[in-house]
């Protein structure tokens, strides 16, 4: 697995090698701020219920949860402050599948989020935590991530 690089050079790349965890990625310390556009690039597993990508300051300061769910056919966004997750908002257009590289781009307004999926087709998710930084991605789930960069 290869990595490109991330804004920050105190950004830290945690994996392990588990298989249960294999291709989960987590970056702690990162330094997205509105304007700024994360790719990531991988390959969805075969046989994948789905995979999450979150964006946020921690584990439960979620900002965007990006959550494809084949099984149910949708994609589902929401926020997570604490214990509390907001309001699902969920968007019919699947136009990935379990076996398929894909690319996403994520752009960081400081009201919303931008999420360009692999056709070209581009949902929004408001900022509702507020966050004008945001340190914590991480990919889970089904996903084998080949690249992730973060441009400002």
């Amino acid at each position: 697995m290869r990595f490109h690089h991330v804004a920050q050079a105190g950004c830290k790349l945690l994996t392990s090698g588990d298989r249960s965890t294999l291709g989960e990625l987590e970056v702690k310390n990162m330094d997205m701020k509105p304007g700024s556009t994360l790719k990531i690039t991988g390959r969805i597993a075969d046989g994948a219920d789905g995979f999450v990508i979150n964006l946020g300051q921690g584990t439960d300061k979620l900002n965007l949860h990006f959550n494809p769910r084949f099984s149910e056919s949708t994609i589902v966004c929401n926020s997570l402050d604490g214990c509390n997750w907001g309001q699902e908002q969920r968007e019919d257009h699947l136009c990935f599948s379990p076996g398929s590289e894909v690319k996403f781009t994520v752009t960081f307004e400081s009201d919303k989020f931008k999420v360009k999926l692999p056709d070209g087709h581009e949902l929004t998710f408001p900022n509702r935590l507020g966050h004008s930084h945001l340190s914590y991605l991480s990919v889970r789930g089904g996903f084998n991530t080949s690249s992730f960069k973060l441009k400002e």
